[in-house]
């Protein structure tokens, strides 16, 4: 069997599986993508007075502002998930969702984490596929304004939510000489790049998909871990912030890559 035919083999296979998860793909995707704020929402809960006096201390802020600042991320958040997962005021849940995102980046000092922050903004690559996906759907606070076509803001949210998503998967090359870490590095940069440059798309993304869930249940099993240990909340924090990037990758696996990609450029040729 050529190269040729085996990718479309694969794009067959991919073809079927969404044709048979069509109805059940989106909610899931959307499941996925809120559950790190879902998770951190019900944190700030249990962990009240622990966020509140860390805030406190590396903030000198006073015991007003620290309250102030949980409460924030806990109503925002689980606020925000719950008018998602309804369908209502989605774009206004994204705009409070990518506030959290920036206050926490600045109050945890994550500005400086490279990691973390590549992982922050890719978790707002998702939130930008989401918005477009509500665009999609109608619900759009441009309602009323003349289509653009190739130039639509949503076409572009969605370019820039799939380039902010692949900044997940810089986070996770290994830079060492074993044979599986090259292995793994090529292919995941292989598949980064069809991703962001829309090119196989729902293919190179459902792959992806596959791959990271394979990573995320073996590398960040935060329930092998007990409660008490540091391990466990580190863990906890990247299986679920991982899990929002598995949502938005599905989201572009339901949604395709959009105008602005190679793919929907194929068609004019």
């Amino acid at each position: 069997m050529g190269q040729e035919e085996l990718m479309n083999t694969a794009e067959d296979v991919a073809d079927q599986f969404l044709r048979v998860t069509k109805q059940y793909l989106p909610h899931l995707a959307r499941l996925c993508l809120i559950s790190t704020f879902l998770e951190d929402g019900i944190r700030m809960w249990f962990q009240w007075h622990e966020q509140r006096d860390y805030i406190e201390a590396t903030w000198n802020c006073g015991y007003f502002l620290a309250t102030c600042f949980v409460l924030l991320n806990l109503v925002g958040q689980l606020g925000g998930c719950v008018l998602i997962l309804s369908r209502n005021f989605v774009q206004y849940a994204c705009f409070g969702l990518f506030g959290i995102i920036a206050l926490q980046t600045v109050a945890y000092s994550i500005l400086w984490d490279l990691k973390f922050l590549m992982r922050n903004l890719a978790l707002g690559g998702g939130l930008l596929l989401l918005l477009a996906e509500s665009r999609s759907e109608g619900k759009s606070m441009f309602a009323g304004v003349p289509s653009m076509g190739e130039s639509s803001p949503k076409q572009y949210m969605q370019l820039g939510g799939r380039v902010l998503l692949v900044l997940m998967f810089m986070t996770l090359l290994h830079f060492d000489s074993s044979f599986f870490s090259i292995l793994q590095n090529l292919v995941g940069t292989a598949l980064i790049i069809l991703v962001a440059i829309g090119f196989k798309t729902k293919l190179a993304a459902l792959t992806l998909v596959v791959w990271l869930l394979v990573i995320n249940f073996y590398f960040n099993a935060f329930w092998t871990i007990p409660a008490y240990k540091p391990m466990h909340d580190f863990l906890k924090y990247d299986f679920f912030q991982t899990t929002s990037v598995i949502g938005g990758l599905l989201l572009v696996v339901a949604l395709g890559p959009g105008g602005v990609s190679m793919d929907e450029k194929k068609k004019e040729w």
